[in-house]
């Protein structure tokens, strides 16, 4: 395999390897086929393989923390949003008091999504809300 700092930037060294999550290649994504109504909101959204593709190539530069943040991206783009506004707003301090219904859902985005790196998140979220006083109604 080449070196992933090869295909930086990947929009023009090697287009053909980017797809939406609707798998509309790069190259169809353009304003024509916007304004001609050929791309919907779905072909806009980035897929997955490109994010891990572009933490390929954030590792491969030395950018560790962020080609974790790309793959945990990816891990979130099968994720509705409502269940990522849900768990961003249990997330907040104070808004849950029982550290059961994050482990609960750390548990559901892992066995329904495949998010192991998010569900570990979440995990590690609650011992440190627990630690820090955070599991208690604050508003």
């Amino acid at each position: 395999m080449t070196d992933p700092l090869d295909l930086y930037p990947i929009s023009e060294n090697a287009p053909e390897l980017v797809v939406s999550a609707s798998g509309m290649p790069l190259e169809r994504l353009t304003l024509d086929e916007v304004l001609s109504g050929g791309v919907a909101a779905a072909d806009i959204r980035i897929s997955a393989e490109a994010l891990r593709l572009q933490a390929d190539i954030a590792r491969s530069a030395g950018r560790d923390r962020l080609a974790l943040n790309l793959e945990r991206g990816a891990e979130l783009v099968s994720v509705p949003q409502d269940v990522i506004l849900e768990t961003y707003e249990m997330l907040r301090p104070g808004r849950v008091t029982d550290p059961a219904l994050l482990t609960a859902r750390a548990e559901m985005l892992r066995r329904d999504y495949g998010a192991e790196t998010i569900a570990a998140l979440i995990d590690e979220a609650v011992a440190v809300y627990a630690r820090r006083g955070l599991l208690r109604r604050r508003y």
